[in-house]
């Protein structure tokens, strides 16, 4: 029986990308992972492949771009002046989170620095990825009432694996409410994302 929307569902993963077995984010042994079919809580692609599980169902599920973070967007790479990183020990490969203009986290990662500029990421860092979820569906149960109107799942745990319910992906950044695995909490156009990762909108 297909999953429908407005149905809380609970499920484990473990999250790599396509030809590489290196785990990028699992929730296994930790909470579950826990969102409202149809409130856009996943990335298309994810959600859209969960509604025909049933409980207890565990799958392999490939996930495209297209239906997760997006290609890869080489506008969004920006060089800035160094003087702008004062007091932080930059190292190429290093995120570091701010604040947009609407007030927002987003997380940059740090792509190349000389002793004049830097070389900034506003990419998601899983944008461009095929990505592949080993997931299982451990329950589903109808919301309540008041989280069909509110949107907020009554108990939840960590976002996709995340220790803490404002940790996602281990990206250890805060996000807004719709964060959740598999986001598009993402804006290529502006360079910047919100902090959610493995999905989270």
């Amino acid at each position: 029986m297909a999953i429908e929307n407005n149905q809380v569902v609970s499920i484990e993963y473990t999250l790599t990308e396509l030809g590489n077995d290196e785990i990028i984010d699992s929730n296994v042994g930790m909470h579950p992972l826990t969102f409202m079919m149809g409130r856009g809580m996943l990335i298309p692609g994810l959600e859209n492949q969960l509604k025909n599980f049933e409980v207890g169902q565990s799958a392999r599920v490939t996930v495209e771009p297209s239906e997760a973070y997006g290609e890869y967007n080489q506008q969004a790479v920006d060089v800035l002046p160094v003087e702008q990183f004062s007091g932080i020990e930059l190292q190429i490969g290093m995120p570091l989170y701010g604040k947009d203009e609407d007030g927002s986290v987003i997380e940059v990662l740090v792509k190349d620095f000389n002793e004049n500029e830097v070389v900034i990421d506003f990419n998601h860092p899983l944008a461009g990825k095929t990505l592949c979820f080993n997931v299982s569906v451990l329950d589903v149960r109808d919301a309540t009432a008041e989280e069909v109107i509110t949107g907020r799942i009554a108990t939840s745990g960590g976002c996709c694996g995340g220790h803490q319910e404002d940790e996602c992906c281990g990206t250890h950044s805060s996000h807004d409410e719709d964060g959740c695995c598999g986001g598009h909490g993402h804006n290529k156009a502006n360079k910047h994302h919100n902090g959610g990762g493995c999905g989270c909108h």
